[in-house]
């Protein structure tokens, strides 16, 4: 007895010394937006201390032993396993609206799955071979078809996609492989492993409102997986799940009022015993419109009200309410400013289905001069001919504000064709690029199972980097490129698009086979005939009969005859 009570208090006391070194925080926020809808973003950081990344040079070695109490074991066996500096991984369904919601929290908004990864290279193991491993094992993990971002979705756009943490001097630099698949959305399938990694699950704290009948209603939902280096502070795993919601169509009013009973159907009863902070933050609105918000929150700072979600404090349902409003009018579109220092559209024009145009409009929104990064993902199916990329603002050709910074050609069946090029958009101007590209014919085994459908492109993606430069002197000029330098440089993703390809006629396989049955039945069934069945000469004219022989069916007939009468 002594013996087992000593060995539980060993075990104590080890989990309290390992989770000394794991940290893990929780946090909400709620942000109304001008249109009447909130948007909601979960954030749940696990931060293990004093932890590096593994070194590729070391995976044909046994690597030391990993002991986890905060942090996810099934995530953190992956990362050791393919030796992860950095990894990204987004699951997204439906279209980011940057002009009526602005910037999200969460950077990564593309429609369907994105990942990328930073991997240390080696000889012995190079990072296409771990890249592959990776994202099998994600796929396994996550219940998602990462299998399909292979190498023909795979790409190294290294001016897009810098590295957000630290990366470690390896024997060998790192390298970056990015990969898009726009078809896959997220689902209750997708959510399940994604709260198993959080250690208290959805049972209590700001999780138990990660309910899936409330999260996949909304206008649009997405969860994020990121993992970070910081040097000297260790390995830091953020879960994130981010979502906008429509109070006026859940209210019977007509009203933007929302509350977390509301939105989500439930309200946080507990807080997580192992976080080390859980708050919720809601923005509070800048409008004219009076509003009120309850209860009284444990502090504002910034325009942002702050809860903390404590284990001593009741049940927390937080609500905001807009007595003045008796039913919510939406805003003119066309009459407010977009939220978004740039704003982008882009489509496939053309109607053969052997050649098409791909359009691209920047519209600069500050009366300053912005350069962004532009990111062209074309898979190898669809090739756009460089030489006819054309740029005009107000039907005068600028070629002269865009430069190539690289291009890579596609090879068929292998690699998509990546494009990397810097806008110069002036000050409150449109910008319209115009490019051509090709549509090949494939092979009726390279089509998808829904051909008729077509093919989803992956987004373009924007990074606007620097704003202004040193001949704009004027006050507003100079007021505009001080806010804008204050802001990081973020990612834009335009909306995904449908090319249609040429489809062969599928049902001619079925046509054939049934044409070559028929036949196959008409000649077989002769044949089996002629060898089966035995032929006979039958003789069709009178037979002779003898003179008594007549007589008797003579009398025969006339007996018939009366019985019938």
């Amino acid at each position: 007895m002594k013996c087992w009570r000593t060995g539980l208090l060993l075990v104590l006391h080890l989990a309290a010394v390992s989770a000394q070194h794991e940290q893990f925080d929780e946090e909400l926020t709620l942000r109304p937006l001008r249109d009447g809808k909130l948007s909601a973003r979960f954030s749940f950081k696990t931060m293990l201390q004093d932890a590096s990344p593994r070194d590729p040079e070391l995976l044909l070695h046994d690597d030391e032993a990993q002991h986890y109490t905060l942090f996810p074991l099934a995530l953190g066996q992956i990362l050791r396993e393919y030796a992860v500096t950095e990894l990204h991984l987004t699951l997204n369904a439906g279209k980011w609206n940057y002009d009526a919601w602005g910037y999200p929290e969460e950077p990564g908004v593309s429609t369907g799955a994105e990942l990328w990864a930073w991997m240390g290279d080696s000889a012995a193991t190079p990072v296409d071979r771990r890249w592959k491993g990776l994202r099998n094992a994600l796929a396994g993990l996550f219940c998602a078809s990462l299998g399909h971002l292979d190498e023909q979705r795979t790409t190294s756009p290294i001016l897009t996609f810098r590295p957000e943490g630290s990366l470690p001097n390896f024997t060998h630099p790192h390298q970056l492989r990015h990969a898009i698949l726009p078809s896959e959305h997220v689902c209750t399938e997708n959510l399940t492993p994604f709260l198993k990694l959080l250690p208290c699950k959805s049972r209590s704290g700001i999780a138990s409102l990660l309910n899936p009948h409330r999260l996949f209603d909304g206008d649009w939902h997405g969860l994020g997986i990121h993992v970070r280096y910081h040097e000297g502070a260790g390995v830091e795993v953020r879960l994130a799940f981010q979502a906008v919601f429509d109070p006026v169509r859940y209210s019977n009013e007509n009203k933007r009022d929302w509350s977390l009973r509301s939105v989500f159907d439930r309200g946080i009863a507990s807080a997580c015993p192992v976080a080390r902070s859980s708050k919720v933050r809601v923005e509070l609105p800048r409008g004219p419109s009076a509003y009120s918000i309850n209860p009284d929150p444990t502090a504002i700072n910034g325009g942002v009200a702050t809860y903390v979600v404590d284990a001593k404090n009741e049940a927390l349902d937080v609500s905001m309410n807009w007595p003045t409003e008796s039913s919510f009018e939406y805003p003119n579109t066309w009459e407010v400013p977009p939220l978004t220092d740039i704003s982008v559209r882009r489509n496939l024009r053309g109607i053969s289905q052997a050649e098409a145009q791909l359009t691209l409009v920047v519209t600069n929104n500050l009366p300053v001069q912005v350069r962004t990064g532009y990111l062209e993902t074309m898979p190898w199916h669809l090739q756009f001919y460089l030489h006819t990329l054309r740029a005009h603002i107000e039907g005068v050709a600028r070629d002269d504000l865009v430069s190539i910074a690289s291009y890579t050609p596609p090879v068929p069946h292998s690699r998509p064709a990546l494009l990397q090029a810097i806008l110069m958009l002036p000050p409150s101007s449109t910008l319209h690029l115009t490019m051509d590209v090709v549509k090949p014919f494939l092979r009726y085994t390279e089509h998808q199972p829904d051909a008729q459908r077509g093919w989803d492109l992956p987004p373009a993606v924007l990074v606007p980097f620097s704003f202004g430069d040193e001949k704009n002197v004027t006050a507003q000029a100079q007021h505009a490129t001080a806010l804008a330098g204050k802001r990081r440089p973020r990612r834009m993703y335009t909306p995904v698009l449908l090319v249609d390809l040429a489809t062969p006629d599928f049902s001619m396989p079925y046509n054939v086979i049934i044409l070559s049955c028929t036949l196959i039945a008409l000649i077989f069934g002769s044949i089996f005939n002629l060898l089966t069945r035995r032929f006979v000469i039958v003789r069709l004219g009178p037979v002779p009969e003898t003179p008594a022989k007549a007589d008797d069916g003579h009398e025969a007939a006339q007996a018939e005859h009366a019985q019938e009468r």
